[in-house]
């Protein structure tokens, strides 16, 4: 059985709540209203190019459009602002009359989504919807200070397990109806789970150098010395993951030679093709000057979407390249040295009758990524054949729950420790 996800959160832990959810309104009124601002562009350039008659393939015009049609456009701009500046006044005033009851799932799914898919974008324009790397229990931030983690964890262990969520999920989702990998483990092998909780929308290289930092803060502030850290990443929490171990090194912390272990779960090392797909997309429909306005809402997907396409961890694979660019121009980074580590796959086929194979995928991974493999023997992820495991007939997200799954990261945990 899994531990109670009950947490009566302390009094500044419901104050801190309730100003969150005031600030979430209003970075929803924000974004409303930069959003109707973006439709309202997206209409006027296609309104430009079809009254001007451009041609059917080639460059859009550019530059608004003149007179009556271009003061209606400016009206509108003008008018939205304004209603965005009276909404985010009244949600000011009426902050102190909002009550928190408590972590809401359906609220923080949507909240993951969101940021998934435009959380850079809400990093640069400063909407509060934007999510703040934080370790938390119960879906509630821990302050990583040795008196308040003492709070929150009455009976620590050296032994600490941190579990990475993937793209537009958060931590609650480890959570699959009765099910917990995390606290299933705290359970049979004495760990202490943490959950990362992280805006999925950022450059992965940007929340592994965080994140590495942040595990560097933990130890440090951990009520008891630490002895043992293992990671469980599924999907994009992987490569967050791998991207934390290289800065982590890279910074001096103390924090990579503690960890004994990490896990992925359906992650995409090499890339995921459906961003492949995406990128493709977008690139006909630039073609046409009558396509390219609504083609440019396709390109609205996040930086952290984007480093799926080849699975970027570093800040060198984006920094100098073109956001769309095809091609793999990833730098090669091995893993983690002293630490071992180990690759679940999964696939939705049913197990062939003869030699195992690794065609197919999860629906989101192929195998073959999932496991570190490459055809270019200088990306291959030397992960030991006995630390690799594909499941059959079992999609992305089923990774979470399955009951195979967890026996096989129990058996490789219950292992002795280096």
């Amino acid at each position: 059985m899994s531990l109670p996800r009950h947490l009566t959160p302390p009094d500044d832990a419901r104050q801190e709540a309730a100003r969150a959810l005031s600030l979430h309104l209003r970075g929803a009124s924000q974004l409303l209203i930069e959003a109707v601002g973006g439709v309202v562009d997206t209409v006027e350039s296609m309104h430009r190019n079809i009254s001007g008659l451009a041609p059917i393939v080639g460059p859009s015009r550019q530059g608004p459009t003149r007179g009556i049609t271009g003061l209606v456009y400016r009206s509108v701009r003008g008018i939205s602002r304004a209603v965005g500046v009276g909404i985010d006044l009244s949600l000011a005033k009426f902050t102190p009359l909002l009550e928190h009851q408590g972590v809401s799932p359906k609220n923080e799914r949507a909240l993951a989504t969101l940021n998934g898919v435009l959380g850079d974008y809400l990093v640069a324009t400063g909407n509060p919807l934007a999510i703040s790397m934080a370790f938390r229990k119960d879906g509630y931030p821990l302050k990583l200070c040795r008196e308040s983690l003492a709070r929150a964890f009455p009976e620590p262990s050296s032994r600490l397990l941190v579990m990475v969520h993937g793209l537009c999920m958060n931590d609650l989702l480890w959570q699959r109806g009765h099910h917990n990998h995390g606290d299933q483990l705290a359970l049979s092998l004495g760990y202490t789970p943490l959950y990362l909780h992280y805006n999925s929308g950022r450059h992965v290289s940007t929340n592994g150098r965080e994140f590495a930092d942040r595990l560097e803060q933990l130890l440090q502030a951990w009520p008891v010395p630490v002895d043992d850290l293992v990671i469980i990443g599924h999907s994009m929490g992987g490569l967050l993951s791998r991207s934390a171990c290289h800065y982590g090194r890279a910074a001096g912390h103390s924090w990579p030679d503690r960890l004994s272990k990490l896990v992925f779960l359906g992650t995409p090392h090499h890339g995921s093709p459906l961003e492949r797909v995406g990128n493709q997309v977008d690139t006909l429909a630039g073609v046409s000057p009558y396509v390219a306005p609504i083609g440019r809402l396709g390109k609205i997907r996040s930086a952290g979407v984007k480093d799926l396409r080849h699975g970027n961890i570093l800040d060198e694979d984006w920094q100098a390249i073109e956001p769309d660019h095809p091609h793999d121009a990833r730098t090669a980074v091995t893993l983690p040295e002293g630490t071992e580590c180990f690759a679940i796959a999964a696939t939705t086929q049913p197990a062939p009758r003869g030699d195992r194979t690794y065609s197919g995928g999860d629906g989101l991974v192929p195998v073959m990524s999932a496991l570190g493999l490459h055809d270019d023997a200088k990306r291959v992820l030397p992960i030991p054949a006995s630390h690799q495991s594909v499941f059959y007939g079992v999609n992305h997200f089923d990774l979470l729950d399955s009951p195979q799954v967890y026996e096989r990261i129990y058996g490789w945990l219950s292992q002795t420790i280096r």
